[in-house]
């Protein structure tokens, strides 16, 4: 493939190289948020909010968003809620409460909300219906990708900078990722119609009210999936820095090596998707999850606890790209910005509850009983999809980009 076909492939640059450069960034911070929330001396159910605020912005947000992205546009909608992320985000390296803190993760959430909803609406349309579970998952496996590059340096960015300054190395890296989306990615595509909010809100309503059987039980299904993939990220850091005593440096490597086996797998998934039925990966995703989550509490040792991630990440592998893929085959091509909204409202739902319930049920009982609670989330996960989510149909290719 030549220079010019790379240029004006309809993924590479406007899609793919914005989402590895914002999958490193918020990889910086997964060691580092952890350790940056109990420097505040806050309990467990206040860290567990700081960490799952940016989950609750953007469940605020997503509704919104799909309905904004009818007004202004897929690619305006991506560059406003991405630079509104960043900024937030950035502004961690300053908050003097953790208060502000909060404030400003739900703020980069809300922002955040508007950014996904508007990415996942772009890779449906671009992406073939024969090659979209690989397209998804590809996507998944970038972020993937970034989750093993970025713990790592931001574990080393926290030690040689100091903790808060891992915030102003997220900013600079996400703004290079905007540059690119700013530049490469097409104004218009040819479903991405302008339309006033009194229309928009008619049609959210039309597709609640058309979909709401299938929203109920994939979207059932998905607030599980995604309440054991958000409690891993908060449950794995604070199990090895509290009843490990590990370093952040520690740390970083265990989450880096655990997204290692992690990213590893997104091409067999993306296969398992489209040659075998999305099912074929997603209910064994979740078991797999819900396994290594219950072998936690039995991890005594930096090794043992690394091997349990390492599993953790397997079964998070398997599912690179599904709860996206799922969603882009079940929305209706004449409103998916509104169908999609709703659907990420849902997953964010389940994102929103783990890192609070990884809180409130380790400050009530230990942090062992929450990845227990986190194990049941996978499992029922795992036989939602399995026993009551029939296998998506398949949909004719839509009209080409123009």
């Amino acid at each position: 493939m030549n220079l010019r076909a790379l240029r004006d492939h309809p993924l590479l640059l406007p899609y793919f190289v914005p989402e590895f450069i914002l999958a490193v960034s918020w990889g910086l911070l997964v060691p580092v948020l952890p350790v940056y929330a109990s420097e505040f001396g806050a309990g467990y159910a206040v860290i567990g909010l700081l960490l799952g605020g940016e989950a609750l912005g953007m469940l605020l947000g997503d509704v919104p968003a799909g309905l904004w992205m009818r007004q202004l546009g897929t690619k305006p909608t991506m560059l406003l809620g991405g630079a509104g992320a960043v900024i937030a985000t950035a502004g961690l390296f300053f908050a003097p409460t953790i208060g502000v803190a909060i404030a400003l993760r739900m703020l980069a959430g809300f922002s955040r909300s508007m950014y996904s909803v508007a990415r996942h609406a772009y890779l449906a349309m671009a992406a073939s219906q024969g090659a979209r579970g690989r397209a998804f998952a590809f996507a998944g496996g970038l972020q993937r990708i970034g989750h093993f590059v970025g713990p790592a340096l931001g574990g080393l960015a926290a030690e040689a900078l100091g903790l808060r300054a891992a915030f102003l190395v997220f900013g600079g890296v996400a703004l290079a990722a905007l540059g690119a989306l700013a530049f490469y990615a097409p104004a218009t595509t040819t479903r991405d119609v302008r339309q006033p909010a009194r229309v928009a809100l008619g049609l959210l309503w039309q597709t609640v009210r058309s979909h709401y059987r299938v929203l109920f039980k994939a979207g059932a299904g998905q607030i599980l999936a995604q309440t054991i993939r958000a409690g891993r990220s908060a449950i794995i850091p604070l199990y090895a820095a509290d009843v490990l005593g590990l370093d952040v440096t520690a740390i970083g490597l265990i989450v880096s090596l655990s997204s290692a086996v992690d990213m590893a797998l997104f091409y067999p998934a993306g296969l398992l998707m489209d040659r075998l039925g999305r099912k074929a990966a997603i209910v064994p995703s979740f078991v797999i999850q819900a396994v290594g989550m219950a072998l936690i509490p039995l991890a005594h040792s930096q090794g043992v606890l690394l091997a349990v991630a390492s599993l953790i990440g397997l079964g998070n592998g398997l599912g690179s790209g599904s709860m996206m893929t799922l969603g882009a085959d079940l929305a209706p091509r004449e409103t998916r910005g509104e169908f999609l909204g709703v659907w990420r409202l849902i997953g964010d739902g389940g994102s929103s509850l783990g890192p609070l319930l990884v809180g409130q049920v380790s400050a009530l009982l230990a942090l062992p009983a929450a990845a227990l609670v986190m194990a049941a989330a996978g499992l029922g996960a795992g036989l939602v999809f399995g026993l009551a989510m029939p296998e998506p149909k398949r949909q004719p290719a839509e009209p080409a980009q123009a």
